[in-house]
């Protein structure tokens, strides 16, 4: 089941989750470990390609997660007009890793280089998609968007410039540095059950 194939479960949702990676191969990675949660939770979803994304796919989604790619991928990068959509849209969305990116690009944001890879330890501050205090996540990004920089949005989790876990103050526009699909799998539950 790859993309553009419905996910036929018993909810009332029914998730877009975007795949933003260039390769093929690299959906198995990114964007199926997510959508095997929600299978595993029995939440409706269906996977596009964001360059295949159209207006009925956004009004068709009770939600939407932005999924990660790899960490050389970076074609995206040089799409983010195809995201604009975000600043309207009135449903709630997650943006993961590469995802949070597009989210804090299209808000005026700009992209800075960091690396980290692995597993790090991070706090959350308030209770965040089901988080709170410090727990253990997976790192895999060499870039990152200054959310201090960005109207708008609450950082609940970071150090210094990069922050790990962000909300919009008056939107349910979701952000993680990190991959949940690796490690707090039940923070992608939790944003799908909002």
């Amino acid at each position: 089941m790859g993309e553009g194939v419905g996910v036929k479960m018993k909810s009332k949702e029914n998730v877009l989750l975007i795949n933003i990676c260039k390769e093929k191969l690299h959906y198995y990675e990114f964007v199926k470990p997510v959508r095997d949660v929600l299978v595993k939770n029995n939440i409706e979803g269906f996977v596009k390609h964001y360059s295949c994304v159209i207006g009925r796919d956004l009004e068709n989604a009770s939600k939407v997660i932005i999924c990660g790619t790899s960490l050389k991928d970076f074609e995206y990068l040089d799409n983010v007009g195809k995201f604009k959509w975000l600043c309207g849209f009135k449903k709630p969305v997650l943006g993961i890793c590469g995802g949070m990116q597009l989210i804090g690009l299209v808000f005026g944001g700009k992209l800075r280089k960091k690396k980290e890879i692995g597993f790090y330890e991070e706090k959350f501050g308030k209770v965040f998609l089901g988080l709170e205090g410090k727990k253990e996540v997976y790192h895999l990004h060499d870039s990152y968007v200054d959310f201090s920089e960005v109207e708008g949005f609450g950082v609940l989790s970071g150090k210094g410039n990069v922050s790990q876990a962000v909300k919009h103050g008056d939107k349910e526009i979701y952000g993680v540095l990190f991959h949940p699909e690796v490690r707090q799998k039940d923070l992608i539950k939790k944003f799908c059950l909002l």
